[in-house]
């Protein structure tokens, strides 16, 4: 049966979304479309590319996600040469090894641009600074005075996943100038309103993988001091426009994977917890199968 999916943001918690595919697959399910968010729209192009969730766990088993911190040479001693670049480059980390992964994978199945797959198949929210809006690839580029048939679709996962003051921002020339582009968890860490519209007939049933709790039973954030306070921040900027739209209505095609005691920047995750990740993922959709009537 087909369906079309949404996949929410997370950084590397994202490995949960992995389990949750597989789950999706056992029960028969393909998707016609996918959309997502950050590490959701890694797993959505990879998806819309081809791969089956057991080739998406072969590659993340080989992926060393070491190599996708792939700081700038220097002279500086490195402590203050962190900061500088936060400062000077808007990021720690320049993000290069991150796209050319993507990039080569997408390749071995055949897709280089968004012209080498099936037209609305797959969609990816970035945030773009300069011009203060949400930015949906493939649908805005003409916008910027760009084809999308000709736009790398690694180059949209690197905008998407591009997450303030951790990776370097991706700057976008276009006919007026440069926008700068970082993660669409800024502006829609679950875009689920790309596909489940009210008051608009759905063409299938819509499924959302969301990496957190429901609405009923999310955690309230204990802010006791400035670090607390700006993970509290950031959390309810990412969540706050879809957790406005997200209803009782449309909790019931969304598959909530809570993903308590990762960091959304753990890259040195260990493979037991990447594995404890994928098994969180499976289980939660097992257990949301039982209930769903699409």
């Amino acid at each position: 049966m087909y369906i079309d999916g949404v996949f929410s943001g997370g950084g590397i918690k994202g490995f949960a979304l992995i389990g949750a595919y597989a789950a999706i697959e056992e029960k028969g399910f393909r998707f016609k479309r996918v959309a997502g968010t950050s590490a959701g729209s890694l797993i959505a192009a990879l998806i819309a590319a081809g791969y089956t969730s057991a080739e998406v766990t072969r590659l993340v088993d080989e992926m060393d996600l070491k190599s996708f911190m792939d700081s700038r040479n220097t002279f500086i001693p490195s402590k203050f040469a962190k900061w500088l670049f936060v400062y000077w480059r808007l990021g720690l980390y320049k993000g290069k090894e991150l796209e050319k992964w993507i990039e080569e994978k997408l390749a071995a199945k055949g897709v280089r641009t968004f012209g080498d797959i099936a037209p609305e198949s797959l969609r990816v929210i970035a945030s773009d600074l300069t011009n203060g809006r949400l930015f949906i690839i493939p649908d805005d580029l003409p916008k910027y005075g760009i084809n999308p048939q000709n736009f790398s679709v690694a180059k949209a996962i690197r905008m998407s996943c591009s997450l303030p003051y951790f990776f370097e921002p991706v700057k976008l020339k276009d006919y007026e100038g440069t926008s700068i582009i970082v993660d669409g968890g800024v502006l829609s860490n679950f875009p689920m309103w790309l596909f489940d519209r009210e008051n608009v007939k759905k063409l299938r049933p819509v499924l959302g993988i969301k990496l957190s709790h429901n609405l009923a039973e999310r955690p309230r954030n204990e802010v006791k001091n400035a670090v607390k306070m700006f993970e509290a921040l950031f959390e309810t900027m990412k969540d706050a426009h879809d957790a406005r739209y997200i209803s009782r209505k449309h909790e019931k095609n969304i598959i909530f994977i809570p993903t308590d005691g990762v960091l959304t920047t753990e890259f040195e995750l260990t493979a037991e917890k990447k594995q404890a990740l994928m098994q969180a993922g499976w289980d939660c959709a097992m257990d949301f199968f039982k209930k769903w009537g699409y």
